[in-house]
């Protein structure tokens, strides 16, 4: 399970996608997410399904590697899709005490869970596509003029840098410390919810102190080395747009240009 988690995970490999500036990748996921909240209708994601579909080819990820990370988020897809199917009124289709199912129910619930997959997949090509020193840098260049108006835009940046770091390393270290556990006679997998809780506390607590640890040595590290934060400080690799990248703008344009003139041409 815990393999199963793409979140933060780079996949080196040399692609026109990978090539791209940070600053276009970040803004053509966002570009990408107000697409499918505009959606309306199977026209609609069936071209936002086809264009994630174009840009994972073009990425040269593995398909099966990104879809790999759903099983992260079964549960809150079961939830909203539930939600959507029992609580939604229109025709009843079928109906066992207050709990009932309609048309309208299980269209809106298909949808909701298109788009939350389709989120999910666009997130995570970013990630798996940009490292997370170029996403830090991408980020702090966005959002640099946030600093006239003295908004930390340096320190967030390496907030989310570090985080993203330390997402792949707590993974393995929650492995380990699980496997360690297993081998001392620890049982997680039987029993009822509460009993697989207390079953959780033998790896949670050396969890959270090897996070700390590791948070420790890092802050000791840059304090080492004189990090005082991002004033005057300079780039090992400036960030510079060339014809591709924008390119690519033009591209992210006309794509959410023709969802929304799909969503006004087709309302449901």
């Amino acid at each position: 399970m815990l393999r199963d988690i793409t979140i933060g995970q780079y996949y080196a490999v040399e692609s026109p996608i990978h090539r791209l500036d940070p600053r276009v990748k970040l803004a053509g996921t966002l570009l990408y997410i107000v697409s499918l909240f505009v959606a309306e209708g199977i026209i609609c994601y069936l071209l936002a399904a086809v264009f994630l579909g174009l840009v994972v080819r073009l990425s040269k990820v593995p398909l099966k590697y990104m879809v790999r990370g759903l099983k992260s988020i079964v549960f809150l897809l079961l939830l909203s899709v539930s939600f959507n199917i029992f609580l939604t009124e229109g025709r009843v289709i079928f109906q066992v005490g207050f709990l009932r199912i309609t048309v309208e129910g299980l269209v809106i619930a298909a949808f909701m869970a298109v788009r939350l997959i389709l989120l999910i997949l666009g997130s995570t090509l970013m990630t798996l596509t940009t490292t997370p020193n170029n996403l830090t840098d991408g980020l702090e260049k966005s959002l640099g003029f946030l600093n006239k108006i003295h908004v930390p835009v340096h320190d967030m940046a390496m907030m989310m840098s570090i985080a993203l770091r330390f997402i792949p390393i707590l993974i393995e270290e929650t492995d380990k410390i699980m496997k360690a556990q297993m081998a001392r006679g620890a049982d997680f997998e039987s029993g009822n919810i509460i009993k697989k809780a207390k079953a959780m506390v033998p790896l949670l607590v050396p969890l959270f102190v090897s996070a700390f640890r590791r948070a420790s040595d890092l802050a000791m590290a840059m304090e080492a080395r004189c990090y005082h934060g991002g004033e005057g400080r300079t780039k090992m690799k400036p960030l510079h747009y060339n014809g591709r990248d924008l390119m690519v703008y033009g591209i992210l344009i006309v794509y959410l240009a023709v969802m929304i003139g799909l969503r006004i041409a087709m309302p449901v």
